[in-house]
C-alpha cells in the first residue's frame, strides 16, 4: 500500500476501538502522532495502557514504529466538573430517561475533535482520526456521522485550514473491529488489543476474559464481548473502510 504523504492525529485513548485506529492511520500515513485526554474519568487505568500499547506496537512493527511520532495527554478534567455522569462520578451504570445510558459525557468528542484540531493546527498535522462508531454502539449523538462532518466543517472555518476528519470504524460492527484488526496486524496486533487495552466503563482490570481485560457488564464490555464471539464464528463481513 503506498502511504499518504499527509500527516495524522490519532485521538487514542488506549482502548480497543482506538487502537485499531492507530493501526490503520499507521497502515496509511507516512507520519503519525497520537492524542489522549484525561478528564477525571472513572476507567482512568486506560491512561496508563496507552503508553504500554503504543510501545508494544512499535516493538512488533517496525515499519509502523518509523512513522509513529510524539504522544500527547491533554488535562480537560473541567469535563468531570459539569458532568454527572457513570463515568466521572461512582455511580451504577443505568439507562436514563432520554435513553442513553448515563456513561454518556455531554459535549466530550466535541471537545475532544477541537482540541485535535488546535493541537494539529500547532503540529502542522492534516488528518484527525477518530474511532467514533454509531453501527454498534451505545447511542451516544457524538459518536454519530453527521456530528464528526459538522464539526470537520466549524473546525475548518475557525482555523482556515483543511482538516480531514477520518472516522474508519463509522460503519464498522465490533465483529468487524477484530476483523480489521486481525487484517491490519494479525495475531500479534489482536493479542495487544486483548492484553493490553482498556475499554471497560468500571475500569476493572482483573483476569483477561476470551475477548480482553473488563467487568463484563457494563455497556462497553458486552459490546466488545459480543463483537468478540461473532468474529470468532468467522461469519463476519470484511469490514469496508474508507481508504484515502
Amino acid at each position: 500500500m503506498n502511504l499518504h504523504r499527509q500527516r495524522a492525529l490519532v485521538l487514542f485513548s488506549g482502548g480497543q476501538d482506538s487502537t485499531a485506529c492507530l493501526a490503520w492511520a499507521l497502515e496509511r500515513y507516512a507520519y503519525v502522532e497520537t492524542v489522549g485526554f484525561d478528564y477525571g474519568q472513572r476507567h482512568r487505568i486506560e491512561l496508563d495502557c496507552r503508553l504500554t500499547v503504543r510501545e508494544r506496537i512499535a516493538a512488533a512493527f517496525p515499519a509502523w514504529a518509523a512513522r509513529l511520532g510524539q504522544d500527547h495527554l491533554l488535562r480537560v478534567d473541567v469535563l468531570g466538573e459539569i458532568s454527572d455522569t457513570a463515568l466521572t462520578r461512582d455511580a451504577a451504570v443505568h439507562m436514563q430517561s432520554n435513553g442513553l445510558p448515563n456513561t454518556f459525557v455531554p459535549g466530550r468528542n466535541l471537545l475532544f475533535l477541537t482540541l485535535a484540531g488546535a493541537l494539529g493546527y500547532r503540529r502542522d498535522l492534516d488528518v484527525i482520526v477518530g474511532g467514533m462508531c454509531e453501527t454498534d454502539f451505545s447511542g451516544y449523538p457524538d459518536c454519530r456521522d453527521v456530528t464528526i462532518k459538522a464539526m470537520q466543517v466549524a473546525l475548518n472555518l475557525g482555523t482556515d485550514r483543511a482538516f480531514v476528519f477520518e472516522t474508519p470504524l463509522m460503519w464498522l460492527d465490533k465483529a468487524q473491529t477484530w476483523q480489521l484488526t486481525q487484517d491490519l496486524g494479525g495475531d500479534t496486533l489482536v493479542d495487544i488489543v486483548r492484553e493490553d487495552t482498556h475499554t471497560c466503563y468500571l475500569g476493572e482490570r482483573g483476569a483477561p476474559h476470551a475477548w480482553g481485560h473488563g467487568c463484563g457488564t457494563c455497556p462497553a464490555c458486552e459490546l466488545r464481548a459480543r463483537g468478540h464471539a461473532r468474529w470468532l464464528t468467522g461469519a463476519v463481513d470484511a469490514p469496508a473502510v474508507h481508504t484515502p
